[in-house]
């Protein structure tokens, strides 16, 4: 629970916390710090200069913060089921995962020498 709200809040900081800073930290940060910007820059009359509360705006910097929150939380997932890989539900595991016939490519490459 205290991870989903943290990745409501703050997308970034529970990726670097609850999953790996080199995933996609970055590129989250910047989803919300632009959705935060549209947000507030909404209350200024936006874009267009309209006095008072630009609507459009702030619909753009609410759908910015829930990407970015959506992306923290399917990436947050996304590794909590690749730290388990004895189940099948990995993804990452299937692929990275050495078969037993699998031979080693150095090994291969010393027989042409």
């Amino acid at each position: 629970m205290k991870r989903r709200i943290f990745a409501f809040f703050v997308p970034p900081v529970a990726v670097c916390k609850y999953g790996c800073a080199g995933c996609c930290a970055a590129p989250i940060g910047v989803f919300w710090i632009a959705g935060l910007v549209s947000m507030v820059y909404a209350f200024f009359g936006g874009p267009a200069g309209i006095d008072g509360f630009s609507p459009g705006t702030f619909l753009l910097g609410a759908i910015l913060w829930g990407i970015a929150t959506t992306w923290a939380e399917l990436t947050i997932n996304g590794l909590n089921a690749d730290d388990q890989c004895d189940e099948q539900n990995s993804s990452l595991c299937r692929m990275v995962k050495p078969k037993i016939d699998d031979t080693d490519p150095l090994d291969e490459i010393k027989k042409f020498q």
